[in-house]
């Protein structure tokens, strides 16, 4: 089998030529990094290559297959991640200048877990600056294989890059206010956000140490299934990770979705929002109850007050991140990242406070209306694929940057766990997205449901022209 032709084929189905030995991890390795050699120095995906280790990992692997050793579907399989994941020995700069020479002396959880489970790392993927909103001015940013003119996406704009296309076959990402699921609808991947505290933060860089989520962006639901059930776990090195046993996320039966109760709220879906993405919600729901699922209209819970709240919060956090090296080096900031930190000095404690109080109540407010819910059904973003230029203004104005995250920011604010799922195109050929959001710890049935869309939909399956 010809290995340079395998490129877009989701991680499952490689587990399998690979498991059988009919593809060799060696031969697909030196043809993903071919692959990568050719596109990359137009769409600046990896921040770093690691050739070296990536051709050892996947002699390793070959070898383990053939000894009988197989270690499950990640085993031989090349993957990329967001260079804010620690490795040891290899250059990690979270998008920071300031950081271009740090090189970890250990593997932080996720990656340690990920190559305990056979994974090959290709390299790490670019990100803006520390995770937050913008690029380093030095560093250049990934472009959208679809359509250069349009929006990457947000932080891990390099993971959303290299899986659409096909420089890895699943990336890391990380979200504090949408940044898995904004770059997954801008290059058509599947990105799943876990519930805060399922997968340890260990070894990552930190932007806001209460939002920061960790979590797979894959071609289809169940790879992202197969990725999160390596990564997620209790951690003795992150108290804040999960004690809650790991489930099997691909056991679930996605040929049937009846019982499962899809809550709708027309208002919060619809209001100031394209009808391009009012209506592949409109189509995604007729998939899914066509599957079985049961419909029901609910009411949000008002996002106003956590929408406002996410940047102080997130700015107070992040200035805690930085104490290190903020306001000490100040001018190797970006101006993005820079006056983020700065505006968390206008913040007081009993202002603050009150930030988390709110937030407390939203979260309850969302808890209890998935008492009545299984999942909840609502767009990706307010608008579908957002050119360059388009984020350039709405990022002049404040109302339309709390548009941008109406979907994204509040269930970082809850912890709540997310599917972003490739549903369509503009008439410009780039891709759109919806989310379905789940109870905590519930992300098995975010992976059926998504999985169940994706066995009727084939949106997922298409790929940029490279």
């Amino acid at each position: 089998m010809n290995a340079n032709d395998l490129h877009y084929l989701e991680l499952s189905e490689v587990a399998h030529l690979i498991q059988t030995r009919k593809l060799s991890p060696v031969e697909l390795t030196e043809a993903l990094l071919r692959r990568i050699q050719s596109l990359d120095g137009r769409l600046h995906a990896y921040a770093t290559l690691t050739p070296e280790l990536a051709l050892e990992q996947a002699r390793k692997a070959e070898q383990e297959i053939a000894g009988r050793r197989y270690k499950g579907a990640l085993h031989g399989v090349s993957i990329g991640l967001k260079d804010l994941c620690y490795t040891k020995g290899i250059p990690t700069a979270a998008g920071m200048p300031i950081h271009r020479d740090f090189r970890p002396t250990f593997d932080g959880t996720v990656v340690k877990r990920l190559y305990a489970a056979g994974a090959i790392c290709l390299g790490k993927l670019q990100l803006t600056e520390g995770a937050f909103a913008d690029h380093h001015p030095a560093i250049t940013p990934p472009v959208n294989p679809w359509h250069p003119d349009h929006w990457s996406g947000a932080s891990s704009s390099g993971s959303g890059v290299a899986t659409a296309a096909g420089m890895c076959f699943a990336s890391l990402g990380s979200d504090t206010g949408g940044s898995i699921r904004f770059p997954s609808a801008a290059c058509g991947v599947t990105g799943l956000k876990p519930t805060w505290g399922r997968v340890s933060r260990y070894g990552a860089f930190e932007l806001a140490a209460s939002l920061d989520h960790l979590g797979p962006m894959c071609r289809s639901a169940a790879d992202a299934g197969i990725v999160l059930g390596a990564i997620a776990g209790a951690d003795p090195d992150d108290p804040t990770a999960s004690q809650r046993p790991v489930p099997d996320y691909l056991a679930g039966d996605v040929r049937d979705l009846r019982g499962v109760r899809i809550g709708v709220d027309e208002a919060y879906n619809g209001d100031s929002v394209d009808p391009v993405m009012v209506r592949t919600v409109q189509e995604a729901l007729r998939v899914l109850t066509s599957l079985g699922a049961e419909a029901r209209h609910v009411k949000m819970p008002s996002v106003d007050a956590v929408l406002r709240d996410w940047a102080p919060n997130c700015a107070v956090e992040t200035a805690v991140a930085h104490e290190a090296t903020f306001p000490a080096r100040r001018s190797e900031y970006g101006p993005g990242l820079g006056g983020f930190i700065d505006s968390a000095r206008g913040i007081s404690a009993t202002g603050y406070q009150k930030i988390l109080l709110r937030r407390r109540d939203f979260s309850g407010r969302l808890a209890a209306l998935f008492q009545s819910i299984d999942l909840l059904l609502i767009p990706a973003q307010f608008i579908p694929s957002p050119t360059m230029a388009q984020m350039a203004t709405l990022g002049q104005d404040p109302a339309q940057l709390l548009a941008l995250m109406r979907f994204t920011s509040p269930f970082d604010m809850s912890g709540s766990p997310t599917i972003t799922l490739p549903s369509g195109f503009t008439t410009k050929g780039t891709p759109i997205a919806f989310q379905l959001v789940s109870r905590h710890m519930e992300e098995e049935l975010l992976v059926r449901a998504g999985h169940a869309y994706q066995r009727e939909t084939d949106w997922h399956r298409a790929h940029p022209k490279m």
